[in-house]
């Protein structure tokens, strides 16, 4: 059995998190199996846009505890070295959009592997739980990296502490998610977006979303001159010429991606 299901749709990978009765909870087989699913995203020139979601009623619950918990399992320092901290960089330095539709509970690592992802999509009835302190636990899979920046400090803390569910209404409010979408219209619209970002100029988007990477810890300076280098390469690609070239032409430019 397959714990990812992939789907190409034209430039777009579907990534489905695939253990629904156990509402998508990650065990070390289904963490590595990403983990190659998104290395082969990475190096396969036909993806220009990835999109994460879970199969059932839930995008992810977190961490299998019954692994967890599980003497003869890989335990703790494994799940967090082996399984999320990969998964979170590879989402984060894939020069790829990569996009999250969650279609229902997102707790634990599982919401913060949506937060991640470069733009989040989430169902009505979506909802995210920093659930580590209700069994006391920190969060990891970046939780603490993340969260501060999207939504501030105080909010950030406040949601860790006390393991609050965050509706999918109060996520858009809260700068966690992009855009809400009734629950049967998520995926439609979720593709939607994502084939229309696969069309846009790749190569540009995995630059811009390096830069973003840096600019957690550049200083302004610093940032200046990245962003200087950074467009001098970008002006070298195949994508550049042809969006100045369809403009003066007066005409939809057609991207490679290159």
């Amino acid at each position: 059995m397959s714990f990812i299901i992939t789907e190409q749709t034209g430039h777009v990978l579907i990534l489905k998190l695939n253990r629904p009765d156990k509402y998508n909870s990650f065990n070390r087989a289904m963490a590595l199996e990403l983990i190659s699913e998104l290395e082969n995203a990475e190096k396969n020139a036909n993806v220009r846009a990835i999109l994460i979601t879970g199969e059932g009623k839930a995008f992810c619950a977190g961490q299998d505890l019954a692994e967890a918990l599980d003497a003869e399992g890989p335990g703790i320092r494994k799940i967090v070295e082996e399984h999320y901290n990969p998964i979170i960089l590879k989402i984060r330095n894939i020069e790829k959009p990569v996009l999250a539709a969650v279609n229902g509970v997102a707790a634990g690592a599982g919401a913060n592997i949506a937060l991640a992802c470069d733009i989040v999509f989430a169902g009505k009835s979506a909802s995210f739980i920093q659930a580590f302190s209700k069994i006391g636990l920190i969060p990891d899979s970046g939780g603490t990296f993340m969260l501060p920046r999207l939504i501030g400090f105080n909010m950030a803390s406040a949601l860790m502490i006390t393991g609050d569910k965050v509706t999918a209404e109060e996520a858009v409010q809260y700068g966690m998610v992009y855009k809400m979408f009734d629950d049967n219209d998520l995926m439609n619209q979720a593709l939607i977006n994502a084939r229309h970002i696969a069309d846009m100029p790749t190569k540009a988007i995995g630059l811009t979303k390096r830069l973003l990477n840096q600019s957690y810890s550049n200083s302004l300076q610093d940032q200046l001159n990245a962003e200087r280098d950074v467009q001098v390469e970008s002006a070298q690609s195949y994508d550049y010429k042809e969006g100045v070239n369809a403009f003066l032409e007066k005409r939809k430019p057609v991207f490679k991606g290159e």
